[in-house]
C-alpha cells in the first residue's frame, strides 16, 4: 500500500506501508539529516507534524526514550522511527541546512527542543508603571533603578506564583503569558488573580517603603486578554525567552494602554470576563476602539481609578 506525504514548502513524496518517513524522504531525493544513521540515537531527523498526526504510527520504545530526554512537544516526531498509516499527513523538516544544525543540535537551542513554534490558547497580560517620569526626574539614578528592581521582583514573584511566565521587561513595563501547562480558562483566572495580588502587594509596598523613603506612590495599569497565539523559543538571548505572537497579544497591549483614558488600573476583555470564576455582574462595561477593528471592543473595568501620584 502506498501513501502520499506533503513536505510543506518543499515537495510531496510517496511512502510505502511500513517504510519510515526518513527512508521515503531519502528515496525521494530529499537531503534529510540523520547523523546516527536512522537509529534513534540523535534527533537530527526530527519533523514537525502539522496535519494528520492520527495517521502516524505511535512512538516506539526507542523514540519514547529520546522524546523523554529531549522533552519533545507533542507534534515533534523522529522521521527515522515514524511510519504512515493513511493519507493526509503534512510535515515540516526542522533541520534543513548547516545553520539549522548549529541552531538546534550544536547551539544553545539544542538544550530544549521546544524552540519549535506551536499554536495555543493563552492569557496575555500587560502591565505598565503609570506616571513614572516625575519619579525619575526627582530622584537619583541609583534610586530609580533600585525601585524598578524592587517592583520587577514583586511582579515576577506574583506572576510566577500564579503559573505565568514573563516574556519581557521593558523599563517600566511587563509582558507576561499564562497557559503553558493549563487550559485557557484556568490560565485566565490565574492571570486575573496575579493582577489582583499585584495591586494588593503594590499598595503595601507604597505604604511601607516607597512613600516612607521616597515620598512617592507608584501605580500601575494592567490589561488582560486571551486567545490563540503562536508560541515558541527563539534562542536569541542566553536565557532562551519564549516568544508569543498574534493578534490577541496586540489586543492585550491595547487594553493596558486604555487604562489611562478609562481611568481604571485593571481592564480585561469581555472574553476574559466571561471565563472568570470570581466576577461581579455589576462590574462596569465599556467600549473601546481597536486599530483595524470595524466594531467597538467590549471591556470590563476590574480595578479602581488612578490615585493622584507623587
Amino acid at each position: 500500500m502506498i501513501f502520499k506525504i506533503d513536505l510543506i514548502n518543499e515537495k510531496s513524496f510517496e511512502i510505502i506501508k511500513n517504510q519510515t518517513i526518513l527512508q521515503a524522504s531519502l528515496e525521494a531525493g530529499i537531503l534529510h539529516y540523520h547523523a546516527c544513521g536512522g537509529k534513534a540515537r540523535c534527533s537530527t531527523c526530527r519533523i514537525v507534524v502539522q496535519e494528520g498526526e492520527e495517521n502516524l504510527s505511535p512512538p516506539n520504545k526507542a523514540e519514547l526514550k529520546l522524546r523523554n530526554q529531549k522533552k519533545f512537544p507533542g507534534n515533534v516526531r523522529l522521521a527515522c522511527q515514524t511510519r504512515v498509516t493513511a493519507n493526509g499527513v503534512k510535515i515540516q523538516r526542522i533541520i534543513k541546512d548547516e545553520a539549522d544544525l548549529d541552531l538546534y543540535v550544536y547551539g544553545k537551542s539544542s538544550e530544549n527542543i521546544q524552540t519549535v513554534g506551536d499554536e495555543k490558547s493563552m492569557a496575555l497580560f500587560f502591565l505598565d508603571i503609570r506616571d513614572f517620569t516625575p519619579f525619575i526626574e526627582k530622584h537619583l539614578p541609583f534610586d530609580v533603578i533600585h525601585i524598578v528592581r524592587r517592583l520587577n521582583i514583586l511582579f515576577n514573584e506574583v506572576i510566577t506564583q500564579h503559573k505565568g511566565k514573563i516574556i519581557e521587561f521593558s523599563g517600566d513595563g511587563v509582558y507576561a503569558v499564562f497557559g503553558f501547562d493549563e487550559p485557557v480558562d484556568e490560565a485566565v483566572n490565574n492571570a486575573y488573580k496575579a493582577g489582583r495580588q499585584i495591586l494588593s502587594s503594590l499598595h503595601k509596598l507604597n505604604d511601607n517603603y516607597i512613600a516612607k523613603y521616597f515620598d512617592y506612590k507608584i501605580d500601575v495599569g494592567m490589561g488582560l486578554h486571551a486567545g490563540r497565539v503562536i508560541v515558541g523559543k527563539t534562542g536569541v538571548k542566553e536565557n532562551n525567552p519564549y516568544t508569543v505572537m498574534g493578534l490577541p497579544v496586540n489586543v492585550a497591549s491595547r487594553l493596558e494602554s486604555s487604562t489611562k483614558e478609562l481611568n481604571n488600573n485593571f481592564i480585561v476583555s469581555e472574553y476574559v470576563y466571561e471565563m472568570l470564576a470570581d466576577k461581579n455582574d455589576l462590574t462596569e462595561q465599556k467600549q473601546i476602539n481597536l486599530k483595524g477593528a470595524s466594531e467597538p471592543f467590549l471591556v470590563r473595568l476590574m480595578g479602581k481609578p488612578f490615585a493622584k501620584l507623587g
